[in-house]
């Protein structure tokens, strides 16, 4: 009996269903606090305008911080989870994604305390009387500007992270490839549509994210789903751990 629970704990089914809810929550959550919370709060090039949609929605805004914030969290296991999943097939190519991932989740975490400014830029503290409304209007507008270039930074190593998972996931033989592919192509547009917005940002586009967001949806469905072949992988983990 003890054997049966050791290899319920250890089974990569387990881990892959696991993998399968974080990552639907991510989803979820990136989706609640980017389209349905900010985008309803930022004016696009209105600083005054944005400014007084925080003041009156001040707790929606601080909302989509935590859940920001709890995404990330959620980051943390998932990549274990694909490391685990992933390492019997090339171990320090899942190493690198990981970095890559964690690289991602710190930049973008350390991003969030300009979301946090903007609360304190537009609060009422006796110390900020020494700034006119439109400046503090303005350095709000700005610190926001800056959690969106940290969020394009980010989503850089993801991109490239995106480039390794989905090799690994094409060569494992236990996860579909097709699956490897759309990781692939997600990756390519995350780098394409973010060194656009860093480098010129009139071309960046959402539409260069459509297919990250089928692709990421798409293995996340699997996971939940489907799983993994398990007797392919531990074929694979066998032969990697002889090797």
């Amino acid at each position: 009996m003890n054997s049966g629970i050791r290899n319920l704990e250890t089974s990569p089914q387990i881990y892959a269903r696991a993998g399968g809810v974080l990552y639907l929550f991510i989803i979820i959550a990136g989706l609640c606090s980017e389209l349905f919370i900010r985008s309803n709060l930022i004016v696009s090039n209105d600083p005054a305008a944005t400014a007084s949609n925080i003041i009156a929605s001040q707790f929606l805004w601080r909302v989509g911080i935590v859940i920001d914030l709890m995404m990330h969290v959620c980051d943390m296991p998932l990549m274990v989870i694909l490391y685990v999943l992933l390492s019997p097939v090339n171990k320090h190519l899942a190493l690198i994604a990981v970095l890559l991932n964690v690289i991602q989740s710190s930049v973008m975490v350390a991003y969030k305390l300009n979301l946090v400014k903007a609360l304190h830029l537009l609060g009422s503290a006796e110390y900020l009387k020494v700034f006119e409304p439109d400046q503090l209007h303005t350095l709000a507008y700005l610190a926001i500007r800056a959690d969106t270039n940290g969020f394009a930074i980010g989503l850089i190593f993801f991109g490239f992270a995106c480039l390794i998972y989905g090799y690994l996931i094409f060569r494992s033989g236990y996860l579909p490839k097709v699956l490897g592919v759309l990781m692939q192509i997600a990756g390519l547009c995350y780098l394409v549509n973010n060194f656009l917005l860093l480098l010129v940002p009139k071309f960046a586009n959402i539409l260069f994210l459509a297919p990250c967001f089928i692709s990421e949806l798409s293995l996340t469905l699997w996971f939940l789903v489907k799983g993994v072949n398990i007797t392919r992988w531990e074929e694979a983990n066998s032969h990697s751990l002889n090797h």
